[in-house]
């Protein structure tokens, strides 16, 4: 199937590694111009290695750092996203994650870290963008949250009620901007082998008094298909969102998880 992304222009933030960064590479493979954002340099220096050589000589690819939590940086990153791709299509909002805790250790200010992170991120970075969506013929914003936010998980408290904002956003900008044929869907992925799942297991087995091997094995059990996701297929399953090729999809909020939120 052909996706028809082939010269569109597409931002990404919190692209530097893991999810982010798999569904840059996935976009790139597909034809479109691409910003990848990160708050380091570093990290992005390394990305800028690692998707440059998939690159044809016709395509747009750029990297540009900046801390997405605060709405004056957002503005910059969306403007120089406009001024080297000559325009914007695709938005992917992406973050990272808030760390692991349970409610009664959460601090005040733990949870006013983890709205800016996983909520306000999210929120400064499409109305930055929304001018320029606009002005496109194939607008589309995907914002990547969890499967946590239908399957909420233990010590993950921070996550499980603030990724679910951020869907309720999405899916109330659908039916909002919907007039404006702009389209905004959300994004669930499930336990994907990532350096921030890696993290997550290295604390279970601390709390638990296991060995990460340990803590991966019993996780695998739970999920139907019996094993953790690998990045690239939440990457094939994003890009298609955000393709034309998904054009009268909008509003969803899809499960990229092996099939272990058991609702329907």
């Amino acid at each position: 199937m052909d996706l028809k992304l082939k010269g569109l222009n597409a931002l990404i933030t919190g692209a530097s590694k893991g999810l982010g960064f798999a569904a840059a590479k996935e976009l790139l493979k597909e034809g479109a111009n691409v910003v990848i954002n990160s708050r380091s340099k570093e990290n992005l220096s390394i990305a800028k290695e690692g998707l440059e050589n998939i690159c044809c000589p016709s395509q747009k690819f750029h990297t540009i750092s900046g801390d997405v939590t605060k709405e004056s940086a957002c503005l910059k990153i969306t403007e120089k996203s406009q001024s080297l791709l000559g325009g914007l299509d695709i938005l992917i909002t992406n973050s990272g994650g808030p760390p692991a805790g349970a409610f009664e250790s959460l601090k005040s200010d733990q949870w006013d870290q983890a709205i800016d992170l996983s909520f306000k991120s999210h929120l400064y970075l499409i109305k930055s963008a929304l001018p320029l969506l606009k002005n496109s013929s194939y607008p589309s914003v995907l914002a990547i949250t969890s499967f946590t936010i239908k399957y909420p998980l233990d010590n993950l408290i921070l996550s499980n009620s603030i990724r679910a904002a951020t869907a309720a956003l999405i899916k109330s900008l659908s039916i909002e901007l919907g007039k404006e044929g702009i389209r905004f869907n959300s994004i669930l992925p499930g336990w994907t082998l990532t350096d921030r799942v890696e993290n997550l297991l290295a604390t279970r087995a601390e709390i638990n008094g296991t060995s990460i091997s340990s803590e991966r094995d019993n996780i695998s059990k739970s999920i139907p298909l019996s094993r953790m996701g690998k990045p690239e297929e939440f990457a094939r399953a994003a890009t298609f969102l955000v393709s034309p090729a998904a054009s009268y999809i909008t509003g969803v909020l899809l499960a990229v998880d092996g099939g272990i939120s058991k609702g329907l």
